[in-house]
């Protein structure tokens, strides 16, 4: 009752004191059902609000039980940040959690813990995907709106911010969570129609709660604190009084008329008892106090299911940019800055990323986290297709152009979901004589000079990683030389604290050479000897430095000439940093897990018995994936016209697999939904990047491609049909800028081989001719009609580059009709096949050579692969791109040459054997004018210039 209220044990307020502020919002749930008549309370009351919480608790735990049915996997966590040092509601929360099937993550935080402490905390748990509610157990004077708010609406369960208040009070009831004190309240009252209803102390969101639901149901409502004037009329003629704080002395109990209801809502849930009347009524107090907590497990359902839905895939909401293209096209740097991208976190909501699955690096880039893989397995894949092109021309064919035409057409035309999925560039050709990828004109990633240069740093991670591990292998070789077994091995085993111990990549070598010893102490001299020494031979060693520069002065150097090196030098070399085979194996990885493994396996010498070195017997694979942790993940930019990029891995095509990741593309599969399409890039012609992403990418990826789009022009035909050749810098001779029939039908014959060398994979091919303004209608359509006569499923003009995704319409429609034939995609080869057979069938089916010559070294290499056991392995061939032969200058279709095989090398890791054809260089060299004499920042605006 009323009268004679007395302070609870372990009540922090004083009498009369926080009483007249608003209640522990947080906790602050209704502990008594009290009518005034005759100043007792009615046991019926409290038996009312036992029956509905167990009502509750019933129906809250079959709903968890039915969700953890549907979503096995979903394990629905409440987190409770508490405060104080009153640690008997943690009990209370755990029993009823028990009760209905739900785990409860108390966090314990001293008592003194600031707002700034207990804000960062509450961050923590927003982002932690493991759990769905989030509720405060704090101080009074810790409740402000700075704390309230922090928890992120959609898991607050104890709808304390002003984002679920404000839903309430707009009607929002289904996406927005009720304090649960005002639940409980509510669930006790009936009829309230016409009445009116005191608040007494409650202040804050509960207090606003309460007033909204109340005068919803028809009540009167009238809020004020214990120390209002006119208390005692207000008293007198309420019908209802609820109360959120102690009640002070000097207020009797007379003031309350007889048949008042009477609710009291506790300022501390059950860890204290309160009494306003008799102390026979400390049942029907925990009864109702147990409602409350009861409506809180209520909304911890309702997050979890609003949870559970926010993992499934979400149709795209994508808002596509406008273009207005100019005419003449100005500069790709000019039309990249003339458009403004949307924010990156703006995207990734559009095409159903979760906050939780991207990391921003400043506005217009982010990781995606490999996370949505798991979250999405179950969602089906889109279509996938691949853009190759003809033998490539100084003239230059345009697929990057053609990709990011293809999927702004279908995405901001033709409203079909789409992604694009590119190689992030090497700096080495940007600033040398390529130029960038980023695709060009109206066609083209935004913005255009972050993608051409560091991008998120993955190519650094990678020469970081790289280095590492050529660093280690020549320091393994000097330590050897210089120790004996036990001083070596004393050292790569050290007492630490007293105490020597193996760790856990020594543990793995250790099984690896017999020795099944965890104790350093036991092992024998001969033992010592086996595992401490490599003995790698520095002659086989094929592990290089790389830099992601052009620079033709490291392709052979001298390392080790230091005095401190003691005389143990050796001839070496620099590649360019994206034909490292961790480049590689990020390109071909599925997983953090495989990528591990992948690093692992990598052979970077023989030892002196001809047995392979790796590095994980260097002890270097769990430093070489601590570095590329953040590398795995794609990058996250956008087209012109505002469609979602992912910008992932940069293999070169003629000296490594030449394709964007397996990672970025079966993300885009999942996003894009099962009509959508993913459109992903392979390097130089289709005899090349083509033919690898067949044979090594699919068989590593498990996708199979719906359609293969080959580009060609009408300009790099005529040089394939025995044009004059081109000078960079120079104007073109009249053979490109007038028309000529015959020099177009003369070179169709390059584009009919790739084809033909499509077919052999079973993929529906669609032609995309790149229309520049000095083709002829008739040159073009001659070579629709020639390349349809071919087996082309379609061939389309396209004028992306001059008027974006409006100019690949028809495009986009070709391929979305031919992804819709029956694919009878197949390998090559059989990766059962001897390496030498499997080379042949590459050379004659693909190249159309008469057959293959294996120099010595390079017939010693492939019977010591074999032997070594790594004969099943797919091939990846190392040769020019600039023909379908070895010999860059013959164009068009060479055909009777023997392709000669100088050596044979072998990227474990990746997954591939690759042979060298003629003489390929790893490094490539700067040009008399490279590009970056163009490349300037204007120190004002900090913008580049002369990026392309």
């Amino acid at each position: 009752m009323l009268a004679g209220g007395r302070k609870r044990k372990g009540m922090r307020a004083k009498k009369g004191g926080k009483g007249e502020g608003g209640s522990r919002l947080s906790t602050a749930l209704p502990l008594a059902l009290l009518p005034a008549k005759e100043l007792l309370a009615e046991p019926a009351g409290g038996m009312r609000s036992a029956a509905l919480r167990c009502k509750i608790t019933e129906k809250a735990k079959k709903s968890l039980a039915s969700l953890k049915r549907e979503n096995p996997r979903v394990e629905p966590t409440l987190a409770i940040i508490q405060a104080h040092n009153d640690h008997s509601i943690q009990d209370i929360n755990k029993n009823f959690a028990k009760e209905i099937g739900l785990h409860v993550i108390h966090i314990c935080l001293p008592e003194g813990s600031s707002k700034d402490e207990i804000v960062n905390e509450i961050l923590r748990l927003n982002e932690d995907p493991n759990v769905q509610g989030l509720a405060l157990d704090l101080p009074e004077s810790l409740y402000s709106s700075k704390v309230l708010n922090a928890v992120k609406p959609e898991k607050d369960v104890d709808g304390l911010s002003s984002v679920n208040l404000g839903r309430l009070v707009h009607g929002d009831a289904y996406n927005c969570l009720v304090p649960p004190t005002a639940c409980a309240v509510m669930e006790l009252l009936e009829d309230l129609g016409g009445k009116t209803v005191l608040l007494v102390g409650i202040s804050g969101a509960v207090g606003a709660a309460l007033q909204c639901m109340l005068q919803r149901e028809g009540a009167v409502t009238v809020s004020c604190q214990w120390k209002a004037p006119q208390l005692q009329t207000k008293l007198h003629h309420a019908d209802v009084v609820v109360v959120g704080s102690t009640k002070p002395d000097d207020v009797p109990v007379s003031w309350i008329k007889p048949g008042t209801t009477i609710i009291s809502c506790s300022r501390d849930l059950l860890s204290e008892k309160h009494n306003y009347g008799a102390p026979d009524h400390q049942a029907a107090e925990n009864a109702v106090g147990s409602l409350a907590v009861a409506m809180r497990m209520q909304n911890m359902v309702k997050t979890t299911e609003q949870w559970i839905q926010s993992q499934q895939y979400r149709k795209w909401n994508l808002r596509c940019l406008k273009l207005q293209p100019l005419s003449p096209v100005p500069s790709d740097i000019e039309i990249s800055r003339a458009q403004s991208p949307k924010a990156v976190d703006v995207l990734a909501k559009e095409i159903g990323l979760l906050t939780d699955e991207i990391e921003i690096y400043g506005q217009t880039k982010a990781k995606v986290r490999l996370s949505l893989l798991e979250r999405l397995k179950d969602q089906p894949d889109g279509k996938y297709v691949l853009v190759a092109g003809i033998t490539p021309t100084p003239l230059g064919e345009g697929k990057s152009t053609v990709t990011i035409g293809l999927v702004q057409a279908l995405t901001a035309h033709l409203n079909i979901n789409s992604f694009a999925c590119l190689r992030q560039p090497s700096q080495g050709p940007t600033f040398g004589v390529k130029g960038g990828a980023a695709g060009g004109g109206y066609a083209q990633v935004i913005p255009m000079e972050e993608f051409n240069l560091h991008l998120t740093g993955d190519i650094h991670a990678i020469t970081a990683a790289n280095n590492l591990l050529a660093a280690a292998i020549d320091a393994r070789i000097l330590h050897e030389n210089t120790q004996s077994d036990k001083a070596l091995y004393n050292r790569l085993v050290p007492v630490v604290n007293g105490v020597r111990g193996f760790s856990a990549i020594q543990l793995a070598r250790l099984r690896r050479v017999g020795i099944n010893k965890t104790d350093p102490g036991t092992l024998t001299e001969e033992e010592v000897s086996r595992f401490a020494r490599l003995d790698i031979d520095p002659s086989t060693i094929t592990w290089q430095r790389v830099v992601d520069t052009n620079d033709r002065f490291l392709r052979k150097i001298t390392v080790g000439q230091a005095n401190t090196e003691k005389g143990f030098f050796r001839q070496a070399q620099f590649d360019i940093a994206v034909a490292s085979e961790i480049m590689a194996i990020l390109a071909l990885t599925t997983s953090l897990q495989d990528m591990k493994e992948r690093l692992g396996k990598m052979v970077v010498a023989n030892d002196k018995k001809g047995e392979p070195v790796t590095a994980e017997d260097l002890g270097v694979t769990g430093a070489l994936a601590v570095l590329m942790k953040d590398a795995i993940k794609p990058t996250l930019m956008q087209t012109l016209e505002g469609t979602p990029v992912f910008v992932h891995a940069g293999p070169f095509a003629n000296i490594a697999h030449g394709n964007s990741s397996v990672l970025a593309d079966k993300i885009a599969l999942k996003l894009v939904g099962e009509t959508g399409f993913v459109v992903t890039e392979a390097g130089f012609g289709a005899d090349i990047g083509m033919e690898k992403f067949f044979n090594i990418k699919c068989r590593a990826s498990g996708l199979v491609p719906s359609v293969v789009v080959l580009v060609a022009t009408v300009r790099a035909l005529k040089m394939h049909g025995g044009g004059p050749n081109v000078t960079a810098g120079a104007p073109l001779k009249k053979e490109y800028t007038e028309e000529n029939l015959q020099l177009v039908a003369d070179g169709c014959c390059n584009l009919q081989k790739q084809i033909q060398i499509a077919q052999l994979f079973g993929v529906p091919v669609v032609v995309a001719l790149n229309v520049f303004k000095t083709d002829s209608v008739a040159e073009v359509d001659l070579v629709c009609k020639i390349a349809k006569q071919s087996g082309a499923f379609d061939a389309v003009p396209c004028n992306h580059w001059s008027a974006g995704g409006g100019g690949a319409v028809k495009l986009a429609q070709a391929v979305e009709k031919a992804a819709r034939q029956k694919n009878s995609f197949k390998y090559l080869y059989s990766l059962e096949l001897p390496i030498v057979e499997k080379i042949r069938i590459i050379a004659q089916k693909v190249y159309g050579a008469q057959d293959i010559e294996l120099s010595p070294a390079a017939q010693s290499q492939v019977d010591r692969y074999t032997r070594q056991g790594f004969g099943n392995l797919p091939i990846c061939m190392a040769k020019t791109h600039l023909s379908l032969s070895h010999q860059p200058e013959r164009k068009g279709v060479p055909t009777g040459f023997i392709l000669p095989v100088s050596d044979v090398r072998a990227s474990i890791g990746a997954g591939f054997i690759y042979p060298l054809v003629g003489t390929m260089s790893t490094m490539p060299g700067l040009p008399t004018r490279p590009c970056f004499y163009d490349i300037d920042l204007d120190p004002i605006t900090e913008q580049v210039k002369g990026l392309f």
